[in-house]
């Protein structure tokens, strides 16, 4: 590691400690010659694979700035997109690849959305799986039904066992 001070490339290294919830590396560091002190952060990079073949690393910002286009005109804060970026990248990262094609970075987009925001799930999905009629956005309203229905109908039905049983 070069020192940023004096740019002599013989430092070495004092401390390091575990950032960003085990993500990185912070290191403290020192230079042999000039003897100051510094701090560099290391983390492991995770490359998206896009569709034409080019790579480049994962970044949560891109994610968020997807999203909060299908979130426009919701009432969804910048705090819950900053929880759906961290959910795809633990997601993304779990894979064990250092390299992901960008269409499962879309696909791990879209589970947390849906449980975050039904319309933005949907304009999302609309432009992720390329819609081409009303029977694509139909389908999808049904799926989406079908699980509000499962899900509300094991809340009664746990509603009903509890108050049967008291």
């Amino acid at each position: 590691m070069r020192c940023p001070f004096c740019k002599n490339e013989d430092t070495k290294v004092i401390d390091s400690r575990v950032a960003d919830e085990g993500q990185a590396i912070r290191r403290r560091r020192a230079c042999v010659e000039c003897g100051r002190r510094f701090s560099t952060v290391e983390s492991a990079v995770l490359a998206v694979v896009k569709r034409n073949g080019v790579t480049e690393p994962f970044s949560r910002e891109k994610v968020m700035r997807g999203v909060r286009r299908a979130c426009q005109g919701r009432e969804v804060g910048d705090d819950d997109l900053a929880q759906l970026a961290q959910q795809v990248e633990d997601a993304v990262r779990a894979s064990g690849s250092a390299e992901i094609p960008s269409n499962e970075v879309g696909l791990a987009i879209l589970g947390p959305l849906r449980n975050l925001d039904e319309v933005a799930y949907l304009r999302f999905a609309s432009v992720y799986r390329s819609f081409d009629s009303l029977d694509d956005f139909q389908r999808e309203i049904d799926d989406l039904q079908g699980r509000s229905v499962a899900t509300n109908g094991a809340d009664t039905k746990v509603s009903a066992e509890s108050v049967q049983g008291s």
